[in-house]
């Protein structure tokens, strides 16, 4: 049999699908072909079976370089339901259990081993020459670059393996890699021959949708309507500070929302119960700082919301990519307010990269503030570029009406010019809306000839307008002021009539006729939730508790979308099932087919 039938056999047999995903079949040919490989590929694209199926046909032992417990354990849980012999080495053992998975690596009883870089490089000798090593795959290998925005230096030392096994292949996986990244990860690692591999980083299956300019209480009740509409629904909000996590959760509580606190100010205990808690579907939604998620496979994610910006783009993808892993319909949402890009610069000018990790900040602002299609902003960033609209992201939905925005630039420009440009975008909207404020009344501003000038504007509307006001060049942040708003050169001629300035009409927040966010994801959201599908999920759920895994190890929800739309009766149609192999067959079939079964005859 040659080597593409029996990879393609393979597949079936243990991992349960009917064919490759774009590029895996020579990503595996590479690989068995003893080549170096870097591959990117998008979160949910299949980086995992480009490592795990050449570990099946190649002799010998995978040894998978892995920087997060939670990752380890997941793989190798699902590796089990997969009859796959695969282990993992890490501090979370015993000393018992160390020394058991040693001697089957030793032995040569395992196709996989899961190991931190630090116990790679640590025991690297004992290691290698312990058995025969197949292949190494080195995950998240952005870790390794400089460039990256997840620098690890323990993973610069990983150069070691081709120094010293200059003919082992070598295969470095990552998610998120500009292409500075990607060359530096094959440089760092010193690859030899290296076929790239990129995948698109295109996910149709996920909405995208910004919203800016509202207030804290306006978010915080549109994401409770939100969630209240996805009760059965897993989720990830993503916040900037460990103290924004606490308090959107308790917020939550108190609308009867059960969520869990997930940061790096709290014990390792407590993080791992909160992480292993979601993972079990015990608790539904996190409110987690950047800390969390890394590594973890949780294939029934369907939203994630960003309470604030992220600092770049390539940390905003790798976080929405933990949403909708399986292939189904899934929400994003990003919260954008100058507050937090002003938050954001601050600590890119404390980094040791300010000039680097600015201009990646620029950037994701431009995506924030974007009035095209903003995946095409998003594969443009990974230089790949689309001709199409996406039509699944806000502004394909809902394209923003352009208008003649000269006056109402130059009241924001003359007001800010009255004060000596000495102050920031709160202030201004309240001297434009004619606040009585205290502090503005103490300051004289309720004096200036531009007080007042701008009442007929919200307030959310001025947010929106000064944003895209900062977005033109029209107003430049004064970092060393304050973080005042100077008038640019090119506010300048605005404001004295040089020229004319169009800007996106303002749009109104979901407590007006205008349509909301609330609606958003009811248009393309077709998961099953019928009967048949909350059996299915109710009898995973009671599998995986019996059995001490994930449910979405025994199936994920696009199998069970699948189970409940064929109604499969028979062993040869259930293992017709996209994700069925003949070990998950064995298990569950019987099971399964049962609950089909009983749901048929109750329909007659």
């Amino acid at each position: 049999m040659q080597t593409s039938e029996l990879a393609q056999s393979t597949l079936k047999k243990h991992f349960g699908y009917h064919s490759f995903r774009p590029l895996q079949s020579e990503i595996i040919e590479t690989i068995v072909n003893h080549k170096d490989s870097l591959v990117l590929m998008p979160t949910g694209g299949g980086k995992s079976i480009c490592y795990q199926l050449p570990a099946l046909l190649m002799e010998g032992t995978c040894i998978v370089v892995s920087p997060l417990i939670s990752l380890m354990k997941d793989q190798v849980d699902a590796l089990h339901s997969a009859n796959i012999k695969a282990a993992y080495m890490n501090s979370s053992q015993t000393p018992a259990e160390t020394i058991a998975t040693w001697e089957k690596y030793r032995t040569g009883a395992l196709k996989l081993l899961y190991i931190s870089p630090e116990k790679l490089i640590s025991k690297f000798d004992r290691l290698m020459n312990a058995t025969r090593v197949s292949l190494i795959a080195i995950d998240e290998a952005h870790c390794i670059s400089s460039w990256g925005h997840d620098f690890r230096e323990e993973y610069t030392k990983l150069s070691i393996i081709k120094k010293t096994y200059p003919k082992l292949p070598v295969i470095a996986l990552t998610a998120t890699a500009d292409k500075l990244t990607r060359e530096d990860i094959i440089k760092q690692l010193k690859l030899t021959n290296t076929s790239r591999f990129i995948s698109s980083f295109d996910r149709p299956n996920l909405s995208i949708r910004v919203r800016s300019g509202l207030s804290k209480k306006k978010k915080e009740n549109e994401i409770i309507s939100f969630i209240k509409k996805r009760e059965k629904e897993c989720g990830i909000i993503y916040c900037l500070s460990r103290k924004n996590t606490e308090s959107l959760s308790e917020t939550l509580e108190n609308f009867g929302i059960k969520s869990g606190v997930y940061h790096a100010g709290m014990s390792a205990k407590q993080r791992n119960k909160v992480q292993t808690d979601f993972i079990n579907d015990e608790i539904q939604i996190i409110c987690a700082t950047i800390a969390f998620g890394m590594g973890i496979d949780k294939s029934n994610v369907r939203w994630v919301i960003h309470y604030n910006m992220p600092k770049n783009i390539e940390s905003y993808y790798q976080e929405i990519g933990r949403a909708g892993r399986d292939g189904l319909p899934s929400d994003t949402v990003l919260y954008y307010n100058y507050n937090d890009a002003l938050i954001l610069h601050q600590f890119a000018l404390e980094s040791g990269q300010a000039e680097l990790n600015i201009s990646k900040l620029k950037r994701m602002q431009h995506f924030a503030e974007a009035t095209t299609c903003r995946r095409k902003i998003i594969l443009t960033y990974f230089n790949e570029h689309q001709t199409e609209d996406c039509g699944n992201c806000d502004v394909c939905k809902n394209p923003p009406k352009m208008i003649d925005g000269t006056i109402i630039a130059q009241k924001a420009l003359a007001a800010s010019f009255r004060t000596k440009e000495k102050v920031g975008t709160q202030m201004l909207i309240k001297i434009l809306r004619g606040s009585s404020d205290k502090d503005l009344i103490n300051k004289n501003y309720h004096f200036l000839k531009t007080y007042g000038v701008g009442k007929e504007i919200s307030t959310d509307h001025w947010q929106q307008y000064i944003m895209q006001m900062l977005n033109l060049g029209l107003f430049e942040i004064a970092y060393d002021r304050g973080f005042a708003l100077a008038i640019s050169e090119s506010g300048k001629e605005v404001l004295y009539s040089k020229r004319t300035v169009e800007l996106a009409q303002a749009i109104d927040t979901p407590s007006s006729k205008s349509k909301s966010m609330e609606t958003f994801r009811d248009e393309n959201h077709d998961i099953i939730v019928d009967e048949l599908f909350e059996s299915l999920r109710q009898l995973r759920l009671a599998i995986a508790k019996r059995d001490k895994v994930p449910p979405y190890i025994v199936f994920n929800d696009a199998a069970l979308k699948e189970m409940a739309l064929k109604k499969p009766v028979t062993s040869i149609d259930f293992l017709m099932i996209s994700g069925v192999g003949e070990a998950k067959l064995e298990k569950y079939g019987k099971t399964f087919i049962n609950c089909i079964q009983e749901y048929l005859i109750n329909q007659e």
